[in-house]
């Protein structure tokens, strides 16, 4: 894998959320936050750039921001998607983004060890949305970690008015999910 650098790994974070105050970008910057040590994550701020999937324009290229988001999964250990969850799915411009970096040639989700996490302001943490990214990832060959599962929910009570994550237990769940992520990678690896 060639994100890896000096016996330890890279991970790709995308944040699924476009809002400025996301408490899923927010997660996503407690987890760089809350790395491993032998771990570094690398997070994208692109995806408003990416424009809706058409095959049309694919056929003339993949646009800038999705040819960044191609390369950078494919350079990346493994990834970390952080998802919301809108009408109990995954947000369109999160899918728009998986099925843009999944076309053809060399798609770069196969064989990608993936964590998957989440935050809502409601009472189950984005569980419906982390199970269709599940879905979405069987065809795409992605070995989507499958514990511990990290659903933040009551997230407006867990980070403060900056967005930094104050909630003990949810930074322990992270740090969890981080380090069984580094693990399965290098299991992988061997």
């Amino acid at each position: 894998m060639s994100g890896s650098t000096q016996g330890g790994i890279t991970v790709f974070g995308i944040s699924g959320s476009l809002r400025r105050g996301s408490y899923n970008t927010a997660a996503l910057r407690a987890a760089v936050e809350l790395a491993p040590p032998g771990m570094r994550i690398e997070t994208f701020d692109r995806l408003r750039e990416i424009p809706p999937y058409d095959e049309d324009v694919r056929q003339q290229g993949f646009p800038p921001a999705v040819a960044d988001l191609r390369a950078r999964i494919k350079a990346a250990d493994a990834l970390l998607i952080v998802t919301p969850e809108y009408n109990y799915s995954v947000p369109g411009v999160l899918k728009n983004a998986i099925d843009w970096a999944s076309r053809p040639p060399e798609q770069p989700f196969d064989g990608k060890p993936i964590a998957i996490m989440g935050a809502s302001p409601g009472a189950i943490g984005t569980a419906r949305a982390q199970y269709h990214l599940r879905q979405s990832f069987i065809f795409l060959n992605g070995l989507v970690l499958n514990r511990p599962e990290v659903m933040i929910a009551n997230a407006n009570q867990r980070f403060d008015d900056q967005g930094r994550l104050t909630d003990e237990k949810t930074r322990e769940f992270i740090q969890a999910l981080l380090v069984a992520l580094k693990d399965w990678t290098e299991r992988l690896r061997h």
